[in-house]
């Protein structure tokens, strides 16, 4: 296993014609056109979903990008980065909720390509208004209060957009934290459909399998 701060991240072999080959995970994932964002939206995590997809779209700009959301949300900024990537770039984008995709999270699930939004059936969905903090001079905290304003203005077309639900009923749902079951969030219109087993669309071919076709083997 190879170890990121705190986490121990498995390694995959994988039998080549050229010898074994060693990859971590989320990175042998990656052949496969999966994403995950699994942690809290920072500018960091943005970037790296950025790149990520920016390369998928360069590999192969027809076939899909599947990306598994398990987020409670975090920078706005940084989530509309990624969320401006996913439609910006060619690919039709399949997004999984696995776990929880709250506050920005849920704006990123919504945002899949339509008929592609998925959920599990235990999964929890999130939506509130953007939050901040102000310290300084009266100005400063003026401005600053007026940007959150615009933010969620924003976010609220944003979300209205994705779910064909009226603004005023997602400003008004968004105004304390609303929590959903994924059958609520399915009749919300945040997803298309609560699966327990990957869609064909979702699951690799066998030329996205080893060199050799077969399953890569996972070691710790």
């Amino acid at each position: 296993m190879s170890e990121t701060g705190q986490m121990l991240i498995p390694m995959v072999i994988e039998q080549t014609n050229r010898g074994e080959r060693a990859y971590d995970i989320y990175s042998r994932l990656l052949k496969d056109r999966i994403l995950f964002i699994g942690t809290p939206v920072d500018d960091m995590i943005s970037n790296l979903i950025i790149a990520q997809l920016l390369f998928l779209e360069a590999e192969d700009p027809e076939k899909d990008i599947n990306v598994y959301v398990n987020t409670p949300g975090g920078l706005v900024t940084a989530g509309l980065a990624i969320y401006d990537t996913l439609q910006y770039v060619k690919p039709a984008i399949a997004t999984i909720c696995v776990g929880q995709a709250a506050s920005m999270g849920a704006l990123l699930l919504a945002a899949g390509t339509k008929g592609k939004r998925y959920a599990l059936p235990n999964s929890r969905i999130m939506i509130h208004q953007p939050r901040g903090g102000f310290e300084g001079q009266a100005t400063d905290i003026g401005i600053q209060a007026e940007e959150i304003i615009k933010i969620r203005k924003r976010l609220d077309e944003i979300m209205a957009k994705h779910t064909n639900q009226p603004v005023e009923k997602v400003h008004k749902d968004s105004e304390r934290d609303y929590f959903m079951s994924a059958e609520e969030a399915k009749a919300y219109g945040l997803i298309d459909e609560v699966i327990v087993r990957p869609p064909k669309s979702l699951k690799p071919t066998k030329d996205d399998k080893g060199g050799d076709g077969k399953t890569p083997e996972v070691k710790s």
